[in-house]
């Protein structure tokens, strides 16, 4: 798994401490940004990014403290939004240059801007398809097709659940029941069978002592 570690969480001290933290916690690798701590959602108006220097400052120290050479360290941007794409172009081959080891220039406003990117670095890329953002929403295919090598939804389950729980909401309050819902929920039989709860309990048939019928 890799984290979002955010801007490291202070100075470069901090940051090397971040990363053998989460080395400790057997994380396969990590994300850092330049932007100024504490931080804002990506696609947040009003950012801030720090100077070159304390961006390079940063991952230079991610790199320096990691001990597992596989640890991932990836640099995010978030300068486009603040400065425009040649901006991000060129911290994104700074970055490199300190030793990320992949890039995520958050907040591209085009396939373009992300193909810009891809031509600028050898580097692996993640494009962030959070929904409602600054990024126009595109395929897997669409990303390949422009070099981009990973792509992350972040924040789409909760959003997912989050809108299924105020739909069923509006349901109970307009009708007093979820029954005609029923088929958008998860069975009991279903989520029985992903968590293999027979099997967890097999050791004591007193617990697991029934079956659920479909």
């Amino acid at each position: 798994a890799i984290i979002d570690a955010d801007t490291g969480f202070g100075e470069p001290m901090n940051v090397a401490r971040t990363v053998q933290e989460m080395e400790d916690a057997g994380l396969a690798g990590l994300h850092i940004e330049d932007q100024v701590n504490p931080k804002r959602c990506g696609h947040l108006d009003g950012k801030q990014v720090v100077d070159e220097s304390t961006a390079l400052q940063r991952i230079r120290a991610a790199v320096d403290a990691r001990r597992d050479p596989d640890f991932l360290i990836m640099a995010r941007t978030d300068i486009r939004a603040v400065e425009g794409l040649p901006a991000a172009i060129d911290r994104a081959k700074k970055l490199v240059d300190a030793g990320a080891d992949a890039i995520f220039p958050e907040a591209m406003a085009s396939l373009d801007e992300f193909a810009a990117i891809r031509a600028a670095v050898d580097v692996p890329l993640l494009a962030n398809m959070t929904e409602f953002g600054k990024s126009e929403l595109f395929t897997v295919q669409q990303l390949a097709d422009v070099g981009m090598n990973l792509v992350i939804w972040p924040v789409s389950l909760l959003r997912l659940a989050m809108g299924a729980a105020v739909r069923g909401l509006d349901e109970l309050e307009a009708t007093g029941s979820l029954n005609g819902m029923l088929d958008t929920m998860q069975h009991r039989a279903d989520l029985y069978e992903l968590i293999d709860y027979e099997g967890y309990n097999h050791f004591d048939t007193s617990i697991f002592d029934f079956r659920i019928a479909r």
